[in-house]
């Protein structure tokens, strides 16, 4: 195998690979990424049997001898990322795998490419288009509230259901639930209807190589792996068994006490306030009055905080008390600037709607007065 590449563009596939490929494995074959030549493009694969990423470079390649070479997806990276030439040639020698640039050289390791798992090819036969854009977006509105701690293994990614012209995606880790959905475009008469469970580092990946949101990307399921094919990549990832909790059971249907705030004001003022919180006492009060929104924050070691910021109000005078990081992380994604809290008493979940389309659940947390 000879080709010549593009340094940028190799950098880019390899960084992305190693996104994928273990440090360390029981099967050291798995910290190699695969190089296969031919025609007029250069193709990188990375696993480690959960999630698997293809990624082809088209653009600035010269194959020169066609052939496939598996070597170390970390050290070849590194010798990439320092190289100062334009362009990076590669070269297999014997056993071993030239790699130059300008004046610049290394001869790497390889390994067996017959020890190399197969990861097929995308397969269209059932899959569905969609933008690259709504899949990333609801990707960034779901995934930080799954769970990452030890806990039900369904928790540890994110729920996809797809019916009745919408893609929806759901995240919890059992205290703060995610919720978004936006239409999905689809053939005349097709009605795909499915629901699986897809690891959070799988749908970052493949919200990664989405470079380009107008793009147009396909997307299949089988009963054990969600695949994604955009312009340049294909992304798989192992879907997780067992039973996503019943979310929609957690949405309150009807809320006594209503509240409209903007939602960067908010979340700076909880900021504020959480400064004198610990560790121990993670909580931030919220105490809501007609046009007005007091939040305080207190620990037995740092002190106490109050802040204030006008708020549209409907209801009786009212308090509730959550964690500041949980809402912080649901205003970030607040869609129109605006935020909607809604909730019955100081003990029943808060619904924070971010949009549209997007609701945020809080569990609401005890507190001294």
């Amino acid at each position: 195998m000879k080709v010549l590449c593009s340094r940028e563009k190799l950098r880019e596939g390899l960084a992305l690979a190693n996104s994928v490929i273990p440090n360390k494995s029981p099967k050291p074959v798995l910290t190699n990424v695969s190089m296969t030549a031919a025609g007029d493009s250069l193709e990188l694969v990375g696993t480690d049997l959960d999630v698997s990423l293809r990624f082809r470079i088209q653009d600035s390649v010269k194959v020169i001898e066609p052939g496939t070479v598996v070597v170390s997806a970390r050290v070849l990276h590194d010798f990439v990322r320092d190289f100062s030439g334009e362009t990076v040639e590669i070269d297999t020698k014997e056993q071993n795998c030239v790699v130059r640039s300008g004046e610049d050289s290394a001869e790497l390791v390889t390994a067996d490419a017959d020890e190399f798992p197969e990861v097929r090819p995308f397969d269209e036969n059932g899959a569905f288009s969609l933008q690259a854009g709504t899949f990333t977006a609801l990707v960034n509105k779901t995934q930080f509230a799954a769970a990452r701690e030890q806990g039900r293994y369904a928790m540890h990614g994110v729920l996809v259901e797809i019916g009745d012209g919408l893609l929806k995606m759901v995240g919890t880790d059992g205290r703060r639930l995610a919720l978004a959905n936006a239409p999905m475009d689809t053939q005349s008469g097709q009605k795909p209807q499915k629901s699986a469970i897809v690891p959070t580092r799988g749908t970052q990946l493949i919200a990664r190589v989405m470079s380009d949101p107008l793009d147009q990307v396909k997307l299949s399921f089988t009963d054990s792996q969600i695949g994604v094919r955009t312009r340049n990549a294909e992304i798989f990832a192992r879907l997780l068994d067992g039973e996503f909790p019943r979310y929609a059971a957690v949405i309150p249907a009807e809320s006594r006490n209503y509240c409209e705030a903007d939602a960067a004001l908010l979340e700076r003022k909880i900021r504020l306030v959480a400064n004198v919180t610990g560790e121990e006492a993670r909580a931030v009060r919220f105490s809501l009055s007609n046009g007005r929104l007091e939040l305080f924050g207190h620990s037995a070691g740092r002190g106490e905080a109050r802040a204030y910021m006008p708020v549209e109000y409907k209801g009786q005078d009212a308090e509730i008390a959550f964690n500041p990081d949980y809402v912080i992380d649901g205003l970030k994604n607040s869609e129109n600037g605006l935020v909607k809290l809604e909730f019955n008493e100081k003990t029943s979940p808060g619904k924070f709607n971010l949009g549209e389309n997007y609701i945020y659940i809080v569990m609401p947390i005890t507190i001294d007065a």
